[in-house]
C-alpha cells in the first residue's frame, strides 16, 4: 500500500478516469492570514484526506462542503512524488484560518530491501534518521507549522524477512524520533499494517528502541477506525493513531474533483508534565551533595542533555521537591525544607529554566518525613503535598498557592515501614492521582489509589526487587507516551534509570545518566 506517490499511479488503478492530483475551480482564492493555530493536527477525531499535490486554496474552500476537516500535506523528503506549487507558508495560514487541520507527511529514505532509488544505508541508518529529522524540522518551520506538530515519516511497504533491512528501518525511525524531539516536534510513522507497522509493534518495548510518538497505518478495508487487532490496545494510546482506510479514489465536493486517500484520525497533543525549562519535555533536577549546587538536566523524551547550573546554597536544605505549578503562576516550582529552622520555602519557576526569589510558605515542618508532591489530590486546582510523621501517620497538606490549608489525616499508622514515596500521576486511568510507596524491608513497590471520596484505597503491589535503589521519583510522562514514568538511582553505581508504567507494573530499567553516587542526591 502506497501513500500518495503520484508518479507511481496509473489510470489502471482508477479504471478509465484520468489521474487528478488537485482539483481546480473558478472561485476566488481565500485571503492569507497570519498563522494562529497551534500544533498540527492538534486535538482532532474525525475524517481526513491526503492527495499527492496540495490543492489550491480555492479547491480547499470548495471542499469545506465535504465531511473531511483534516488534510495531509507532503511537505518534504527525497522520495516525495509530486511537486508542490501551492504549498507555501501563506497556503498553510489560509487553511488553518479556514478551520482545516493539517497532517504533515515527509517521504524520505526508504527501506534498504526495496527497489526505491533513495534508500536507508544500514551502516548509516541512525545518522540518516537524524539528518532527515533535521530537514523535516526545517521544512516544517519554513511553512509556519508550530512546534509540537506531528511530523510523519512515510516508509513504504518492505519485506520483513530480512533482519538487516528491518533493523535499519527501526534504527532510522528511533533516530528520527529522538532528533525531532530535540527540535520540539513529535514524530509520526506511516507504513502498511503488515510491514513497517508490524515491525514497529514488535520493537515497541525493545531495549534501546525509541518508538514513534504517533502511528499512521494503512489498511484499505474501508473501515474508519483506528483500532486493529494486530496493534496492542496500549500501544500508541490514547489518541495517538491515524488510519488510511481507503486508497486511491476520486471524490467531488463543491464542484471540485480530487484523487484522494481517506483517513480516520483520533489524535490529541501529548501533555507536558514536569517540564521545568519549557521545551515540552520532562526534566530531571538534582543537588550536588559536595558543592550544594542545584542542577537541571533537560529531557527530550529519550535522553538527558548536559547539566545546567541553577544556583548554589542548597546544602542547607534537607528536602527538595518539584511541586508542579504550585503557585499557579506558570512554570514548575520547587519547594524545600530548611533543616535548621523547619521552614518551608517556595522557589517559583519562571517556565524558562530559572527560579525566582523564594517565598516562605510554611513553618514547623521539622520531624516530618518523606515530604512528597502528590499532584492535585483533592481536585481543587492546587497541587498538594503529603508527609509522614515519626509515629507512622500520613497526612495530606492541601496547597493554596502560597500556603497550605489544614492538614488531613490519610492514615493513622503503618507508614514507618514504607519509604521512597512518590505521587502525582493517575496510573490507573480513573481520573484521580495515585501514590507509590516502597516497603523498606522487602523492597516491594505498592500503588495506593485515591478514591472518589478522597481516601487512600487498598495497596496494590506493582513491583518487587526495588532495594538498592533510592530517590524514587515520579517524573511526569518523560517520553510523552501517555503513561507516567518513574526514575530512580541505583545506589551502588549512581546510575540514573527510568521506568515506564505499563498499566499494572513497571518496565525494566532504561538508562538515563551515570554520575558519582555522591553527586546525585537528592533527585527531584
Amino acid at each position: 500500500m502506497a501513500r500518495r506517490l503520484c508518479a507511481a499511479l496509473t489510470t489502471a488503478l482508477m479504471g478509465a478516469a484520468a489521474l487528478v492530483c488537485a482539483g481546480t475551480t473558478s472561485a476566488p482564492p481565500m485571503t492569507a492570514v497570519a498563522v494562529t493555530a497551534g500544533p498540527q493536527p492538534g486535538a482532532f477525531t474525525g475524517s481526513g484526506f491526503d492527495t499527492c499535490t496540495a490543492p489550491s486554496s480555492a479547491a480547499m474552500q470548495a471542499w469545506l462542503q465535504s465531511p473531511y476537516r483534516a488534510v495531509g500535506i507532503y511537505f518534504g523528503g527525497v522520495s516525495r512524488g509530486c511537486a508542490q506549487p501551492n504549498l507555501t507558508k501563506d497556503w498553510v495560514a489560509t487553511q488553518l484560518a479556514a478551520g482545516w487541520r493539517l497532517i504533515p507527511l515527509y517521504v524520505g529514505l526508504q527501506a534498504p530491501c526495496t527497489s526505491h532509488s533513495q534508500r536507508i544505508d544500514p551502516a548509516r541508518a541512525a545518522e540518516q534518521g537524524r539528518a532527515e529529522a533535521d530537514d523535516a524540522a526545517l521544512q516544517a518551520r519554513n511553512l509556519g507549522l508550530a512546534t509540537g506538530s506531528v511530523l510523519i515519516v512515510d516508509i513504504e511497504a518492505y519485506p520483513t524477512t530480512d533482519p538487516v533491512c528491518t533493523q535499519a528501518v527501526n534504527t532510522y525511525v528511533s533516530a528520527w524520533t529522538v532528533r525531532l524531539h530535540d527540535h520540539g516536534f513529535f514524530s509520526g510513522f506511516y507504513s502498511s499494517l503488515s510491514s513497517g507497522v508490524a515491525q514497529q509493534v514488535a520493537a515497541y518495548n525493545a531495549p534501546g528502541h525509541v518508538p514513534p510518538d504517533y502511528l499512521d497505518f494503512a489498511k484499505w478495508d474501508g473501515v474508519p477506525t483506528v483500532e486493529d487487532s494486530t496493534i496492542p490496545a496500549s500501544y500508541w494510546a490514547p489518541k495517538r493513531r491515524m488510519k488510511q482506510y481507503l486508497g486511491d479514489h476520486f471524490e467531488t465536493w463543491g464542484g471540485v474533483t480530487i484523487n484522494i486517500d481517506s483517513n480516520y484520525l483520533d489524535m490529541a497533543p501529548l501533555p507536558a508534565i514536569g517540564d521545568f525549562n519549557g521545551n515540552g519535555w520532562s526534566d530531571v533536577m538534582y543537588r550536588d551533595a559536595m558543592t550544594g549546587e542545584l542542577y537541571l538536566q533537560p529531557g527530550n523524551g529519550t535522553t538527558l542533555a548536559p547539566r545546567i547550573p541553577l544556583g548554589g546554597g542548597w546544602r542547607a536544605m534537607d528536602a527538595i521537591i518539584r511541586a508542579g505549578n504550585f503557585d499557579r503562576a506558570g512554570g514548575e516550582d520547587v519547594i524545600t525544607r530548611e533543616a535548621a529552622t523547619g521552614y518551608l520555602w517556595l522557589y517559583p519557576g519562571t517556565g524558562a529554566g530559572t527560579l525566582a526569589s523564594r517565598v516562605r510558605i510554611g513553618t514547623g515542618w521539622t520531624g516530618l518525613r518523606e515530604i512528597t508532591p502528590i499532584g492535585d489530590y483533592n481536585r481543587d486546582g492546587y497541587p498538594d503535598l503529603i508527609a509522614g510523621t515519626s509515629t507512622g501517620a500520613l497526612y495530606l497538606y492541601p496547597g493554596r498557592g502560597n500556603s497550605f490549608g489544614s492538614r488531613v489525616l490519610l492514615s493513622s499508622s503503618g507508614w514507618t515501614s514504607m519509604d521512597e514515596l512518590a505521587g502525582g500521576p493517575d496510573l490507573d486511568g480513573d481520573g484521580y492521582v495515585d501514590l507509590i510507596a516502597r516497603q523498606t524491608k522487602t523492597g516491594d513497590l505498592y500503588r495506593y489509589p485515591v478514591t472518589t471520596a478522597g481516601k487512600l484505597g487498598s495497596a496494590v503491589k506493582v513491583g518487587s526487587g526495588w532495594t538498592g535503589r533510592r530517590n524514587l521519583t515520579q517524573v511526569g510522562d518523560f517520553d510523552r507516551d501517555g503513561r507516567a514514568d518513574l526514575v530512580a538511582i541505583e545506589s551502588a553505581t549512581g546510575t540514573l534509570y527510568r521506568y515506564r508504567w505499563l498499566g499494572s507494573g513497571w518496565s525494566g530499567p532504561i538508562f538515563l545518566s551515570k554520575r558519582s553516587s555522591a553527586l546525585q542526591k537528592p533527585l527531584l
